[in-house]
């Protein structure tokens, strides 16, 4: 009976250590992806890798998913392939023969992940539309244009510090 399990960081500046530290894992399957994407190879790949009899672990059920149905589904599929799931942080653990409190729990806190999700992008939204009514860039600065680099790189081989053309302002985009 294996122990696998999967381990997800939302960016490459954040420390996967204390993810199931101390837990006597056969296979670790570690991936850099953000919970909103539902395409994340590394955790297909550990899903394909799990058979009947052996348990999944996971930190904690946000790093399956911000949201209310993933978590829950992704744990009733495993257990009806007889897999048992066992999330670390929240103390809950699933075979199929569930008692309804722990469903009941699962459920909470994939509600409040999920309204928590919502608020952060909903102030997201108000913060670029306040951004953007003040005439600030919103978003990724503008690409410098064909014209600009070719200006750039004629200054440089002219002999200008490298690093004075890289402060000349890019131009903003076109307007559509």
């Amino acid at each position: 009976m294996a122990n696998v399990g999967y381990i997800r960081a939302s960016s490459y500046g954040q420390n996967i250590e204390r993810q199931l530290d101390g837990s006597d894992l056969d296979q670790v399957f570690e991936q850099k992806a953000s919970a909103r994407r539902t395409e994340r190879p590394k955790l297909k790949e550990c899903l394909r890798y799990l058979r009947k009899g052996e348990t999944f672990h996971i930190h904690s059920k946000d790093r399956l998913a911000h949201n209310l149905f993933d978590p829950q589904k992704l744990a009733g599929e495993l257990t009806g392939q007889g897999v048992a799931v066992q999330f670390h942080k929240e103390h809950l653990t699933f075979t199929g023969e569930e008692n309804p409190m722990a469903i009941l729990r699962l459920q909470v806190m994939g509600a409040i992940a999920q309204s928590e999700r919502t608020l952060i992008k909903e102030c997201q939204r108000e913060g670029v539309a306040a951004a953007k009514a003040k005439g600030k860039q919103a978003g990724a600065k503008p690409e410098p244009t064909g014209d600009q680099v070719t200006e750039v790189r004629q200054r440089v081989a002219a002999g200008t510090f490298k690093s004075e053309p890289a402060r000349v302002r890019r131009s903003p985009p076109a307007a559509h």
